[in-house]
């Protein structure tokens, strides 16, 4: 098979299999990884995706070669990889996340769940184009194990909640056919809710389409079950969930961006004063709860490599962003898909209260666009694109950041505009302050701007 390192990302692998990613490239990973990184045991994973397991095997053949144990968890979502590294050197997880079918990657961690930066992705990358460069095999090979890790997992993830404090809610549970869904039936043994499955089956040929509750088109099926059911509230996943999505009992999409601000407040009651992390797309709703809570908020660049650094460095109890992922300091600083809903379950038990009311104020205070993809010709398309727009709105503005891409703050609307780290596509995000119509007025003024570019 070709190889080529064209799916190496800022923090991550993605590509189009087999083109990009393919056996032969993770075989070759396997091989240099123990040798860059000191590791002697790691834990490897996949999730759904068709590909999955032989990609699996190819690597753990390369580890095993390089003299390293693998503890092989088989099919499992990301956070599961993150929870078991801290009992081993590392981890590796086979996962294209929300990407479309035919791509597939791979996320890697060492001891303690820490990512690899950019800097390490790029000696990996370095180390594996050339076959005869590679390490020689160990005299001693490594062995691989199966395990299941599940129920070791779960009592992590619960130790979040108080269960007892749990009322009988009923919540409807769309997995998209992803690996969600085996672990949701496995947690509710623990949960006095009344579960709703939606696509609860795993399924790598995404029959409902590909697992991404950011796509609209993707959303009616949670929407629709909640109202049908009488739901107390929905949640969906992507394929490997390490992001979870809410909706209301009215079914109603609920955007990352209020999460962000609503699980920092409710770590920032148990932990007075401390650090939350969020990114730059949408800030200013975020800001100000954890202000008023007592915390500092603190800005980084979007892309889970970035925010756990940033966490570690200020020792943050929480991130977030607005895309869905949530980090939490007592996971390892990683983000996770499952831990999130069930802090929302244990508010809305404590407060006695509805996730529409419970959020309306903020969401009538900061409306936002959601999310806005354009799809890129080329890297020079976008650059291109980000120069003639900020040359457009620099002037007026009020303040002008490149943390993530290109944020303006112009007083009474602001936006974010950013490449996506894993996909060809441009990303816009706008947000106002308690004006609706001037945010979708602004959004689409700066749609139709970039379009025309």
């Amino acid at each position: 098979m070709d190889i080529t390192t064209k799916a190496f990302g800022a923090y991550d692998l993605r590509g189009i299999y087999p083109q990009e990613v393919n056996e032969e490239l993770y075989y070759r990973i396997g091989r240099v990884f123990p040798h860059l990184f000191h590791v002697r045991q790691v834990v490897v994973g996949h999730d759904i995706r068709i590909s999955g397991g032989t990609l699996s095997e190819a690597l753990t053949k390369g580890l095993n070669e390089a003299g390293c144990g693998v503890v092989d968890i088989g099919l499992c979502g990301t956070e599961m990889i993150y929870h078991a590294a801290g009992k081993t050197d590392g981890g590796l997880m086979i996962t294209a996340s929300h990407n479309p079918k035919e791509y597939n990657g791979l996320k890697l961690v060492k001891r303690g769940a820490v990512p690899l930066d950019k800097a390490e992705l790029k000696l990996l990358a370095e180390a594996v184009q050339d076959e005869a460069e590679l390490p020689a095999a160990a005299a001693v090979h490594g062995k691989a194990e199966k395990k299941d890790m599940l129920e070791d997992y779960l009592q992590r993830i619960l130790s979040f909640v108080d269960v007892k404090a749990l009322k009988p809610l009923k919540v409807v549970a769309n997995s998209g056919n992803g690996s969600a869904g085996p672990v949701v039936d496995a947690l509710a043994q623990y949960l006095p809710f009344e579960i709703i499955p939606v696509y609860g089956e795993p399924d790598g040929s995404f029959p409902h389409g590909v697992p991404n509750p950011l796509l609209p088109e993707n959303r009616e099926a949670t929407a629709k079950a909640v109202v049908e059911y009488g739901a107390d509230f929905g949640v969906a996943w992507d394929g490997d969930f390490d992001r979870c999505f809410l909706y209301d009992e009215q079914g109603n999409f609920i955007e990352g961006y209020y999460m962000v601000g609503f699980l920092a407040q409710a770590f920032l009651e148990k932990n007075k004063g401390a650090r939350v992390v969020y990114d730059p797309r949408c800030i200013w709703n975020t800001i100000e709860l954890v202000e008023e809570a007592g915390g500092e908020p603190i800005i980084c660049k979007g892309g889970h490599a970035f925010i756990k650094a940033k966490m570690r460095e200020v020792d943050a109890v929480y991130g977030g962003e607005m895309s869905a992922h949530h980090y939490f300091r007592d996971f390892s600083y990683c983000d996770s898909g499952m831990i999130p809903w069930l802090l929302v379950a244990e508010l809305m038990s404590r407060k006695n209260e509805s996730l529409s009311s419970l959020l309306k104020k903020r969401m009538e205070k900061y409306p936002v666009s959601g999310e806005i993809n354009t799809k890129l010709e080329s890297v020079e398309t976008a650059a291109t694109i980000m120069t003639k727009v900020e040359d457009a709105y620099s002037v007026h503005a009020k303040k002008v950041q490149h943390i993530d891409g290109l944020s303006v703050d112009m007083g009474d609307w602001r936006f974010n505009l950013r490449r996506s780290n894993t996909e060809p596509l441009l990303r816009l995000n706008v947000e106002a302050r308690s004006d609706k119509a001037l945010c979708q007025a602004k959004a689409k003024e700066l749609l139709d701007l970039i379009r025309r570019v």
